[in-house]
């Protein structure tokens, strides 16, 4: 199998469906550092990363932004000294798509760097 990371995501629109309760359960483990959430009704993905300062959890912010925009989906990201929060989901849907996990594993692949 694929690594989730390295998958494709694909265009969503506002009538793609959400990921399925199996599918999710299949793929969380890929991802396992983080937490589905439900805000305002919303089902999201999000974990918060780690860092020695400021500057290195602004450095992290500007990595995601950067894999966010090649796919043109793009997170929640609060960035605080010496953390950062991201969040996915897939607002034309409200809630989560399998992008949403694939860009969750590239986001730990950005963290690893």
């Amino acid at each position: 199998m694929v690594e989730l990371s390295e998958q494709g995501c694909e265009a969503c629109r506002a009538d793609a469906p959400l990921i399925s309760d199996d599918e999710l359960r299949q793929l969380m483990p890929a991802i396992p550092d983080w937490q589905v959430v439900v805000v305002d009704g919303v089902m999201q993905l999000t974990r918060e990363f780690s860092f020695r300062n400021f500057a290195q959890a602004m450095a992290f912010s500007n990595r995601v932004g950067d894999i966010s925009e090649a796919e043109d989906h793009h997170p929640a990201i609060l960035t605080e000294w010496g953390k950062v929060t991201v969040t996915w989901w897939s607002h034309k849907i409200r809630g989560l798509h399998k992008n949403d996990l694939i860009m969750a594993a590239r986001t730990d692949q950005a963290y690893e760097v």
